[in-house]
């Protein structure tokens, strides 16, 4: 089974579940167009966790589903933890990613956190910084450069 986005997510503010957008454009340096956490000054552009990882969440009695963890790309099918920073992306026909950064730190519990006492985006959320813009939607391929 090839690797693919399931869910293309974006908010208008910070701090805030995301809403599946089904596609959108991410612009080079700087992350999903429209979205809160875009920024050219930082390594953190994009957001991406697998579903493996909210199905885990779902395995602790949760009803949590892609974007509410703040992710940008909810993806199925490739181990995101396990890829090492420097890592480059290909995402559908054009995008390429390079991942920035594995984990964060969870400074202010999210609500997910206070529900279950854990929550899996600081663990197995990725980072990542966009090289080449482009077109993103769900069933989009994704798979190591």
């Amino acid at each position: 089974m090839a690797a693919k986005i399931i869910a293309v997510c974006t908010s208008e503010k910070k701090q805030t579940k995301k809403i599946n957008v089904r596609d959108a454009s991410l612009k080079e340096n700087y992350g999903i167009t429209g979205d809160a956490h875009s920024n050219q000054h930082t390594h953190r552009q994009i957001s991406l966790l697998a579903v493996e990882s909210i199905n885990k969440m779902r395995d602790m009695g949760l009803n949590v589903n892609p974007g509410d963890f703040a992710e940008n790309l909810t993806t199925e099918g490739i181990d995101l933890v396990s890829l090492p920073v420097g890592t480059n992306l290909s995402v559908g026909k054009e995008v390429i990613l390079e991942i920035t950064q594995i984990g964060k730190e969870c400074h202010t519990h999210c609500a997910i956190y206070h529900q279950a006492g854990d929550c899996i985006m600081p663990k197995e959320g990725i980072f990542a910084r966009v090289l080449t813009g482009g077109r993103v939607k769900i069933m989009d391929k994704i798979e190591i450069v």
